[in-house]
Order: structure tokens, then sequence, then C-alpha cells
């Protein structure tokens, strides 16, 4: 078979692609969609000279080309012979991926793909994997064919299917099927792709976390309003600044000037890498100098952990303060057995790791009750002494044990704290206050977070600092705002994140938020 004017491109998707993008340095790919608003008449010879005007306009900065079957087909046969020409027009260096969306298997689906590559002359197709494995497979077993699997796509309806969760891991419908392309599909050696809609950001961003390596088909910048700084900041991957097409088809073709607007949207997406170019350069800078400062296996575990409970996240929070961070954390989303088992483990290697010497620790209410419980637990598993704990109630019972505190005495002893996190420190300065009133010595704070956060514009120690200077305390934190900035810093789920954490640290962090730790 062959295509309509006998001409049969060379196929080669990927090969063509790498090679395109470093050639024009574009990430751009153009759709061809005659509608019929587009057209001075709704024929076969109308829809091709309308993909000539396009390709001719814009194949300087087009790293590939798009044409959408179904509107050369509502044509008729004139139509598809419209699109097997306008297929042929485009220059054979440039690739060529046929939107059809395909989704049938075994000879149906191979005919399907007869018609894609050897009658149209397609290098590669977009199709919905609705029906596993055996949709995909005829497609992609052709020879420098490639297949564009349907993921999360940038309809308002797409999240009555796409985004439900499953039962087992949680993770989204859409998640899934990137993992299965990015694993299993891909096993045979087949070259696949995903289409995910420009119009969902985080859903871009989730997709690139499970499928670091594949090329996503982005549309929806333009006419349906993605955003273009967002998709690519989510999408492209940090290792080549690529990985992710570009798709505008009526912001370019309806636009006064073709060529102009092709030219602005390649310059827009050249911008937008050479800034994240920046960034990453900046990252690696600081993650040489930092390199001596590893996470330590039990700090990624919690940060991944609270991540995951959404007790870390990030984005834009206004704090009591009314200073605008770029991240959360909530110490009261630990509520389950195995999360705080991880909460507790972490906070009893930090201590471990410090070295203090302490007699009783102590919890403050509320939250500072199930911490002081679990860490004691933990400690008291390691084939030492049973280890003593404390906590306070609010209000002061006049019966039974009575006063404020509860459990182990902690008169003439040394009293190792337990908190979450210190913002002004009011709240460690009663504790202090209560156990020193009880004959107590309070020796070290032990936290789950330091944000290193100045708390006055005078000065630029922390809530915590000051504490350590006023009251001699030692103080352990399971990780301090320097391992978030280090973290985020290596992990594709929050590399959009890390110019702003910089930023904040910039502004707010104390000294010690850019002197080494001891972790």
């Amino acid at each position: 078979m062959s295509t309509v004017e006998g001409t049969r491109r060379t196929r080669d998707f990927f090969g063509k692609l790498k090679k395109r993008v470093e050639e024009t340095n574009s990430l751009l790919c153009v759709g061809l969609d005659p509608h019929a608003a587009d057209l001075k008449e709704e024929t076969g010879e109308a829809a091709l000279a309308f993909c000539k005007r396009i390709v001719d306009e814009t194949k300087h900065v087009a790293a590939a080309y798009k044409p959408n079957a179904a509107f050369f087909e509502r044509i008729g046969q004139d139509g598809v012979n419209a699109l097997c020409k306008a297929v042929s027009y485009i220059p054979d260096n440039i690739p060529v991926l046929l939107d059809v969306k395909r989704g049938d298997i075994s000879s149906t689906a191979k005919a399907y793909s007869d018609a894609a590559y050897d009658v149209v002359g397609a290098d590669a197709v977009t199709i919905s994997p609705y029906m596993g494995a055996d949709s995909i497979s005829p497609f992609s077993s052709v020879p420098g064919g490639a297949v564009f699997v349907l993921c999360k796509t940038s309809n308002r309806s797409s999240d009555d299917l796409q985004s439900l969760a499953l039962k087992e891991s949680g993770s989204a419908i859409f998640e899934h099927v990137a993992k299965l392309a990015a694993t299993k599909w891909s096993e045979t050696g087949s070259e696949l792709g995903l289409v995910v809609g420009a119009t969902d950001v985080d859903a871009l961003r989730r997709v690139r976390v499970v499928a670091p390596d594949l090329w996503i088909l982005a549309p929806g910048v333009g006419a349906q309003g993605g955003d273009l700084p967002g998709i690519l900041q989510a999408g492209l991957r940090s290792r080549d600044l690529s990985g992710v097409l570009v798709t505008v088809s009526r912001g370019i073709s309806r636009a006064a000037s073709p060529k102009a607007a092709a030219e602005s949207l390649r310059q827009q997406i050249e911008v937008v890498r050479n800034d994240m170019s920046k960034r990453e350069h900046k990252r690696q800078k600081i993650e040489s100098r930092e390199d001596s400062k590893a996470l330590q296996p039990y700090q990624r575990t919690f940060i991944e952990t609270a991540l995951r409970l959404n007790v870390l996240r990030f984005g834009s929070f206004t704090l009591k303060s009314g200073r605008v961070s770029p991240y959360f954390f909530n110490a009261g989303l630990f509520r389950t057995g195995t999360a705080m088992s991880v909460l507790a483990r972490s906070y009893a290697t930090a201590i471990r790791r410090a070295g203090i010497q302490f007699d009783v620790l102590f919890g403050p209410a509320y939250k500072g009750i199930p911490l002081v419980t679990g860490v004691a637990m933990v400690l008291s598993e390691s084939g030492g002494p049973p280890v003593a704990f404390a906590y306070n109630r609010k209000e002061r019972k006049d019966h039974g044990e009575g006063g404020v505190l509860v459990g182990a005495d902690v008169k003439g002893k040394r009293v190792l704290i337990v908190d979450d996190v210190i913002t002004a420190g009011t709240a460690i300065r009663e504790a202090l206050k209560m156990l020193t009133a009880a004959g107590a010595t309070p020796v070290a704070v032990a936290l789950a977070l330091d944000r290193q956060e100045v708390v006055r514009s005078d000065t630029r120690k922390s809530a915590v600092e000051e504490l350590s200077s006023e009251r001699g305390l030692g103080v352990v934190s399971v990780i301090t705002l320097r391992d978030l900035i280090s973290f985020a810093s290596r992990d594709p789920k929050l590399v959009t994140h890390f110019e702003a954490i910089q930023k904040y640290r910039e502004t707010y962090g104390s000294l010690s938020s850019s002197a080494p730790t001891g972790s």
C-alpha cells in the first residue's frame, strides 16, 4: 500500500523528532485541523490548500505536525485524499502524528494501523487504550511507528473516568495508564508517548513523575486556554528540558499571520526552557555544594510519607503571620498507626543521632501527647532501660493525681521536649515555664520540622535559635528547611516549587537555613 500520491515517507517518528527539536530548538507541534468555518468551501481541495498554507508558514519552527483525521473524513473521499496529500506535502524530515484516537483490537486494529501508516503515510498515531495492550500492539509493532496513548484528556468530563482512584494503590486511572505505558506496554520495545491535556497542569506533573522518560503530547494551548509555562514546567524532562510537544491548531491557523503566531509560540517555549535551564544550573550548583549534607534514609522516608499523606504540601499558603509560604506542614495528618510509626521512628532516629542525654521525654498538649508516647515506645525498643515520658493537660485537675502534669515525675530530671514545629515559640516557652516550676531541667527540644525562619525583621534568628540562645537548649529536628530544599531540588515532583522555596528562604530564612547541618 502507499499514499494517494504514491509518495512513501521515511517512517521514524522519534528519530525525526529528536533531530528536529535539535535543529529548530522548538517543541511546537502544529495542528492541521481544517474546520468547516476555516474553509471557503467544504471540499478536499480547500482542505488541502488550508494545510499547505499552514505548513508553508510554519515549517521553519515546527517540531512536528498533527493532522486530525476527522476534519478530513467528514468531507468524504476527497477529504481523505486531501489528508494523504497534505501529509505527503510535509517535508520528510518533520514527523507527522495522525490524530485518530483509534481503540480496537485484532484484525480491526491492524486495518486501522495499515490505513494510518501505509495509506495516509503518518509516522505516529493517537490511540485509546481502553481495551488494553491489545489495542496498542497493532500500531506499535510497525517499524519506525510510534503510538501516543490517551492518558488525561483536556475535556471537562474526562474526570468521569480518568481521575477515578484505584482501590489498591490510590492512584488515578490516568496515572495507572501512564505507568503501564512507561513499563509493561513498553517492554517489547514499543515506541510510546502519552496524550495529556494542557488544561490540567497538575495531572501533567503527576504523569511526568510516573513516566519520567516518555514524550508527552499536550494539546489545548491557545483556543482551549492551556497554561503554556505551566505545562512546560510540569512536563519537561529535567535531564534535557525536552519531552513535551506543545500542540496548537486554531491558535495558529486563525491568527492574522500563522507564521508570526507560530514564531511567537516557539519563542515563548524557548523563554521557559531557558529559564528552567538557569534554574537547573542553579539547582546543580546547590546540589554540588550540599553533596556532603545528603539526606539520611530516615529523613527521605519521613518526607515521602509526609507528602503522600498531605502532611507536607507545596503551593501557596498564607500563614498566621501573614507571610505567603510555598509549603505547609500539618503534623495532625499523621493520623493512622502506620503513619505514626514512621513519625515516631523518625524522631527516635534523629534523637539517637544527636546524642542528647535526657531522663524524661515531655509532650506539650495536645499534639505533643501522641508524639511523645510514640517516640518513647520506639526508643524503648532498643534494648536499653524503658524511656519515661510525661505530658500536660490544658486544665488543672483538683482531684486524683491533681495538677497539670501527667506521667513520669520530672522533678530533678533532664527533660527532652517533643513537639511538631516551632513558629513563634510561644507554646514551647509555656512548656519551659511549666517544667521549670515542677523542678525539671529542660535540656533540648526535638521537632519534626525546623522551619529555620526568622520571627522578626530585626534579627536573622529563628524562634528555635532564640530559644536555644536564651535557655541553652539543644535542638534536634527530623528535617529542616534546608533539607526540604535539598529534597525538592532532586525530586521531579517538586522541582517546579524549588525556586519558590529558595526565594522564601532568601527572604525569611534564618542564618542556620544557609549553614551546614549535622544530618
